[in-house]
């Protein structure tokens, strides 16, 4: 499955458009390789994510072509939240 794609039917971005903005920004990395919103994931594979001030960590566990709300976090499992502080030093 594309990983825009996958980003979105699990609902960690809400808009595909979004998930293949940040993509593009090369904020997003599968298994430490960066990703494009093209690039395909699969069971399994980890998933790192940079939004502004929170990098978040996501194991595959499973790839739904369309899910609702209540099952979409069944998707993937959280490794690691971490918040970054800007330093203003």
């Amino acid at each position: 499955m594309r990983l825009d794609k996958f980003l979105k039917v699990s609902r960690i971005i809400k808009r595909r458009t979004v998930a293949k903005e940040v993509a593009d920004k090369g904020r997003i990395q599968i298994n430490g390789i960066l990703a494009k919103s093209s690039s395909t994931v699969k069971v399994g594979d980890q998933v790192k994510i940079q939004f502004g001030n929170k990098v978040l960590e996501v194991e595959v566990t499973q790839l739904q072509e369309s899910t609702k709300k209540e099952a979409a976090q069944d998707m993937y499992r959280i490794l690691q939240e971490t918040r970054v502080e800007n330093s203003t030093n």
